[in-house]
């Protein structure tokens, strides 16, 4: 790169700054960088804006909405990047950026192989599990809030009780929540708040930062702190999108400071009002099992028990009352069939009868002395003695003649 020779000629902010443009733009087109996302942040115009660094530098980039349509995953803190795009110098400012026309993973970034180590070691000992969660108070009268004095966390917890509710005592245990020393000042402020019972529940957040920037609510001491509390701890670190390993080790996670103070102040004309509420259901609900009671006891009275056996009895009378008429039917079907057959026998019997024959001029001639049945002239003899049974009456002969 060729060097400027500046010193022979007086120049205004905008004059170097456009120089500036001029020659790194000119100089450092079409990049590639390899760096981690840190600060990753969306605009509300659908721009991407985020920083690159190493572990010694960091360099701004804005990726526009035009271009997002080639990337193949979503961009967040801490993921390793290769970054392609030009150098472009903000005039206003007198900053610059790389401006991405392309970008993809590298890999894995290093706080986020870190934390992810963390976590496992962390839900291996059970400091994440559900069952260990404490339930928060309902209605908390002392809230200990672990959090910075001047930070935005604070100022938003403070809006959300004075507008809800002035019966919640605040006391605040000021530390830092981000740089070196803050990881240990917050464990030692939670710890604190337990030795003396400063607070039902406690609050521990501050407001939407980098990753970097929420690091110390990720340290083991913090997590560790936050587990062994006696006191139910609600994690409030960040905006909704931001998770730290102290939500997920604390008894309640709250997306925002002002979320948590919500959590913690419910307001009295609130809670009157769903008393309220609850007050007239249940005797709304009384009022419909009164008139369904009352609906049913008048199934009682007297005519209706009357008319409801008698609706119950009248199919029993009636179904009775046909087996009746079809065991009557049967009977006399089965008497007239017998009676047929009566007549059947006792005309076949009287055509087979020997009063009958006799009645037709025949007669039974039997041998007195002998008692038989004369069939033939060979079963008597002469001389003998017959009786002789005519259809009425009997005759007493003698053989006088055998003719065979």
């Amino acid at each position: 790169m060729e060097l400027l020779d500046l010193s022979k000629k007086k120049y205004t902010v905008s004059e170097v700054t456009q120089l500036i443009k001029r020659t790194l733009e000119s100089s450092f087109s079409n990049l590639t960088i390899e760096g981690e996302i840190s600060n990753f942040r969306p605009s509300s115009t659908g721009h991407y804006y985020f920083s690159l660094k190493d572990k010694e530098s960091i360099i701004q980039v804005a990726m526009f909405k035009n271009r997002l349509g080639t990337l193949s995953f979503q961009p967040a803190d801490g993921q390793l990047v290769r970054v392609r795009g030009n150098l472009s110098v903000y005039l206003k400012r007198g900053t610059y950026q790389i401006i991405c026309e392309s970008m993809e993973l590298a890999g894995t970034g290093n706080i986020l192989v870190m934390l992810e180590e963390r976590k496992r070691k962390l839900a291996a000992e059970g400091l994440f599990a559900t069952g260990r969660k404490k339930p928060l108070p309902l209605y908390p009268s002392r809230v200990a809030v672990v959090t910075s004095p001047t930070g935005a966390a604070i100022r938003d917890i403070l809006r959300v009780i004075e507008r809800r509710t002035g019966g919640i005592n605040l006391i605040i245990l000021p530390t830092p929540v981000q740089g070196k020393e803050a990881a240990v000042m917050i464990a030692a402020q939670i710890r604190r708040a337990n030795r003396y019972n400063l607070g039902e529940v406690i609050i521990i957040g501050r407001g939407g930062g980098s990753l970097e920037d929420l690091l110390p609510f990720s340290e083991e001491e913090v997590v560790r702190a936050v587990a062994e509390s006696e006191i139910p701890v609600i994690s409030a670190v960040g905006h909704e999108v931001d998770i730290t390993l102290s939500d997920l080790a604390a008894d309640m996670r709250a997306p925002t400071p002002s979320a948590a103070a919500e959590i913690v102040s419910a307001s009295r004309e609130e809670l009157a009002g769903r008393i309220r509420e609850l007050h007239g259901g249940i005797l709304h609900a009384i009022g419909q099992r009164i008139e369904r009671v009352r609906l049913l006891l008048r199934q009682f009275t007297p005519e209706e028990i009357e008319r409801s056996f008698l609706t119950f009895l009248q199919p029993i009378m009636m179904r009775l009352d046909d087996a009746k008429e079809e065991g009557i039917m049967a009977m006399k079907q089965r008497l007239a069939e017998f009676r047929h057959r009566l007549e059947l026998t006792v005309r076949e019997l009287s055509s087979n009868s020997p009063l009958a024959i006799l009645s037709r001029g025949y007669a039974v001639v039997t041998d007195k002395s002998s008692g038989t049945i004369l069939k033939n002239t060979a079963d008597t003899e002469t001389g003998r003695d017959l009786d002789i049974r005519l259809f009425q009456g009997r005759l007493t002969a003698e053989v006088k003649e055998k003719h065979n």
